[in-house]
């Protein structure tokens, strides 16, 4: 999908106190520097060709979690994670409960936030409600997946993706030190399979 005019974009009001939820793991290291619990959120309008996670786009799909539930699971992991990352879905089309979410989490813990998004770094700083994530986010990969651009490295999907540092947290090196992908088994058997070049098993 190209890029659509800033002042164009839409993001959908949902309730500021839960959010659509397509995923959650506790312990990942294919998705951000360290030892990190991901949150894939439900609902994306953007439609990138060859997207990795097309479960996760329509929008009255997954699960509703409350802030509170969410805040809690995540910050219960305590030491044992480096932080948190946000991916989708979209997760800036829940942009107003998300940020409820990684505010509260930033005043509880020291967890360090990632956030993946298709909408580009013009298109999130001119729309207020997504640009108030902003201050609640360490690093933020933006952009639409491009196929015939695919990169699939320092957690850019593709090479028209961009990073923004945020924060000192973490730099270039950081990034591109993340493993490539990773499968995990579940208690009940299930396969999860994740991160910037995950192999195609025909899961997830």
């Amino acid at each position: 999908m190209g890029a659509r005019d800033p002042g164009a974009v839409k993001v959908e009001a949902r309730h500021a106190g839960a959010l659509r939820v397509h995923d959650f793991v506790a312990r990942s290291r294919a998705n951000g520097p360290g030892v990190r619990a991901v949150l894939w959120l439900q609902g994306c309008s953007l439609g990138c060709p060859g997207c990795f996670n097309p479960g996760a786009h329509p929008r009255d799909a997954g699960e509703r979690a409350s802030v509170d539930e969410l805040l809690a699971r995540v910050a219960d992991l305590g030491a044992g994670i480096e932080g948190l990352t946000v991916s989708g879905g979209e997760p800036l089309e829940q942009a107003r409960p998300l940020r409820a979410l990684l505010e509260r989490l930033r005043r509880r813990a020291p967890l360090s936030v990632i956030l993946f998004t298709g909408f580009t770094w013009e298109e999130v700083t001119a729309a207020a409600e997504m640009a108030h994530v902003l201050p609640f986010v360490d690093v933020l990969v933006a952009g639409r997946y491009d196929a015939a651009r695919r990169l699939a490295r320092g957690l850019r999907g593709s090479a028209n993706k961009t990073t923004h540092f945020l924060t000192d947290r973490y730099a270039e090196d950081d990034l591109e030190a993340v493993p490539a992908a990773e499968i995990a088994i579940g208690p009940a058997g299930e396969v999860l399979v994740t991160g910037i070049d995950p192999p195609h098993l025909g899961v997830r």
